[in-house]
């Protein structure tokens, strides 16, 4: 880039052409827009922007879009100068056609009729029209593109001010519009509202007050940074982070990481400025959870734990600006603010501890008997009554995951409690998590205690996937429960619609099977759940989703499961299509075991050749109106290749079978794989429509010995390719 040039604005007349380079510089600087909108808003803008300069013939080299809580930034670099000129040749009516034809098509191209070119066609003269449209000035371009982004801004809120009819986030004071090159640069003329596109900022509102000139990106990025705004959000968080863990490294200490709440302080100063306070010691006894929730939601501080302890004993505040006292006083106020908030969670800690640990049988009966009065679904009842459902099914569930029946009960019972608590009430994302501490403090087994926290998970493919058999128990009830119940109402999801989390739902049972590798039966699980919701008769009543629409359902999802770790959905297929598809354990094993046949070159052929047989048979079935399903008989075979083909199925099925009763998938396939050349060799030799019709019968039957041997692995007709 060059130096800067006395007078910016200043450029030498020349005649631009469309090979010339320029950089672009724009900025939105309006009223503080809310940290949760401003990484999607510099998209939008950087998207419409690019977008539109690009369909009007200007194309670019990159662009980088920027934000901070005042001001929406885009750098375009190697913006061509001018668009290109461009003729088009455009097809109209024959010359003889009726004069509304032409009359439409001098309408569409903007000609008068001796403007056009009659030319000779296959069927006779036609008019052609030639259009040329000069190459345009990119500022000309850019303030067309600039003014349509931003009067259809994407905002998920807006506002007006003023009288204008103009809608921002916030209220929009500044546009800055720069073109530059190296001879200088020049502002964009547009004037939307009665705001007029300049080449002035402002840089930070408390420590460098007042506009100032910019000319292009370099010089805009300096003279903010000068004036106390970071412009990249990315900057600010790696700022943020780093004074951060150093001030709590200096003192022994950990910042708990907070990725979401680091990228929304990020989104709340344009000059970062970290400091460090301690926690008043009559808090330091609140759950760890309790004192980071607080400072999260409510003042937006992170939590810095001791590692020897695991308490949180300080917290870390991002101010906005630099004081002569070093942030003193900043964090005093922030200190008494923060207390008040704790004496509210230490209250509500006390009062939900006193339940907790109340004599009453069941324990945390008040909390139990409130439930009563939530509802969960209008047509699905209360919190209480889905908690007996729940905790029927769980205990049906526990022998099968190897969970105390008794013990697995009484978690599914008070798993829940903690919903009619004070904490939770204050904050609902606590729920499980403080019903441990109460369980505990009630002094009842830590499995159960456990399962309060655990059985929520897990709620996404990311997320942890309980092993305690009692945690995964009532975890699977608690799902399946959704399942069948909203199943049972008609609520089920469509298209991008998931209301009540079905998906979810549906797979947090498939990463707790799969992944704790325990082999359930389904279908009789989903049939007790449907027992247990007490609407079955509704279900056969008004012809609702069964068990095996929810099956489908859970199979469709395992699709997506398994499409993630590499196995295609036509593999997926071919097992779901096998008896036993309910247990979910087995049909992946048969499923991983296929796709790694289908990886070598002797599983890729026998697809082949196992296609071409149940083809052949397929087709004389129907043209004979019979099915070849007796046993082929060996002595009819003719030549060699026929005769190794029936040692070959025989050996096959001989250890087929057994694998697949021992569940050695891996073998099944193996055995099956084996059959490639036997079959490879009878095509190549073999003629299947023989001239005798005993030999052809047997023929067909063998060709049927194909199918069901390499049938009872897997569906290979659901193998696409």
């Amino acid at each position: 880039m060059t130096a800067p040039r006395p007078a910016p604005n200043a450029r030498p007349e020349k005649a631009l052409k469309a090979t010339d380079m320029a950089d672009l510089l724009i900025e939105l600087f309006s009223e503080e827009i809310p940290a949760r909108m401003q990484s999607k808003a510099s998209q939008d803008l950087k998207k419409l922007v690019t977008d539109g300069l690009v369909e009007a013939g200007l194309t670019y080299e990159g662009a980088a879009a920027y934000s901070t809580p005042r001001r929406l930034t885009l750098a375009v670099h190697g913006l061509l100068a001018a668009s290109k000129p461009v003729r088009e040749e455009r097809k109209g009516p024959r010359t003889d056609a009726p004069e509304k034809a032409l009359e439409g098509f001098l309408r569409s191209t903007g000609l008068t009729k001796d403007q056009l070119e009659a030319r000779d066609d296959k069927k006779g003269q036609v008019w052609f029209a030639v259009i040329e449209k000069p190459g345009r000035d990119a500022s000309d371009i850019v303030a067309e593109v600039l003014e349509q982004t931003i009067r259809t801004f994407p905002w998920p809120k807006s506002m007006r001010w003023g009288a204008g009819s103009l809608r921002w986030v916030r209220p929009l004071h500044r546009i800055l519009c720069v073109i530059s090159d190296e001879a200088g640069s020049e502002v964009v003329p547009l004037d939307i509202d009665g705001i007029t596109a300049g080449n002035q900022t402002e840089g930070h509102r408390f420590m460098s007050p007042g506009a100032f000139a910019v000319t292009n990106f370099d010089d805009y990025a300096a003279k903010l940074k000068r004036a106390n705004v970071v412009i990249d959000p990315t900057d600010r968080a790696e700022h943020i982070w780093a004074d951060a863990t150093n001030l709590a490294f200096a003192k022994g200490l950990e910042v708990v990481e907070d990725k979401g709440l680091l990228a929304e302080v990020a989104g709340l100063v344009e000059w970062p400025v970290v400091l460090m306070g301690a926690i008043d010691a009559a808090y330091l006894d609140l759950p760890a959870e309790v004192l980071q929730t607080s400072m999260r939601e409510h003042q937006k501080f992170f939590s810095v734990r001791n590692p020897k302890t695991g308490r949180i004993e300080h917290f870390i505040t991002v101010a906005n600006v630099e004081t002569s006292d070093n942030g003193a006083t900043i964090l005093e106020g922030n200190s008494r603010v923060l207390s008040a908030r704790l004496a509210d969670g230490k209250f509500f800690w006390e009062n939900d501890l006193r339940v907790a640990k109340a004599d009453t049988q069941p324990p945390m009966k008040d909390w139990l008997d409130a439930l009563a009065n939530v509802t969960f679904h209008n047509k699905l009842g209360s919190q209480a009554e889905r908690i007996e459902r729940i905790a029927a099914l769980t205990r049906e569930i526990a022998p099968s995951v190897d969970a105390d029946p008794d013990l697995a009960e009484q978690a599914a019972r008070l798993a829940k409690a903690d919903l009619s608590s004070e904490m939770v009430y204050e904050f609902p994302e606590l729920q499980g998590v403080m019903g441990r501490y109460y369980i505990e403090a009630a002094g009842l087994p830590s499995e159960v205690a456990l399962a309060a926290s655990e059985h929520y998970s897990p709620l996404g493919p990311s997320d942890d996937v309980p092993t305690a058999p009692v945690s995964v128990a009532v975890a699977l009830a608690d799902k399946i429960d959704t399942l069948t119940g909203f199943w049972a109402i008609d609520e089920k999801p469509t298209g991008s619609k998931d209301p009540f989390a079905l998906r979810r739902a549906a797979l947090g049972v498939i990463q707790l099977v799969l992944e704790n590798g325990y082999s359930l039966k389904l279908d009789e699980l989903l049939a007790k759940a449907s027992e247990i919701v007490g609407l079955r008769s509704r279900v056969e009543d008004e012809g609702f989703a069964d068990s095996n629409d929810i099956r489908r359902f859970l199979h469709d999802r395992l699709k997506v499961f398994l499409r993630d770790k590499g196995i295609r959905h036509d593999v997926i297929d071919a097992c779901i299509a096998m008896d036993g598809n309910d247990d979910l354990t087995l049909l992946v094993k048969r499923a991983e075991a296929l796709a790694d046949v289908l990886k070598t070159d002797d599983g890729e052929n026998l697809i082949q050749g196992f296609k071409r047989a149940n083809n052949i048979l397929s087709k004389e079935e129907e043209k004979d109106g019979v099915s070849y399903e007796l046993d082929p008989d060996p002595k009819f075979a003719e030549s060699d290749e026929e005769k190794a083909l029936f040692a070959a199925l025989d050996q096959a099925g001989a250890a087929i079978s057994p694998a697949i009763e021992a569940e050695d998938f891996a073998a099944a396939m193996a055995a099956m794989a084996v059959l490639r050349g036997p079959i490879d060799a009878f095509f190549e030799a073999v003629q299947v429509n023989a001239d005798s019709q005993i030999v052809r019968r047997n023929r067909l039957c063998l060709l049927n010995k194909i199918r069901v041997t390499c049938g009872g692995v897997a569906d290979l007709t659901k193998i696409e390719g």
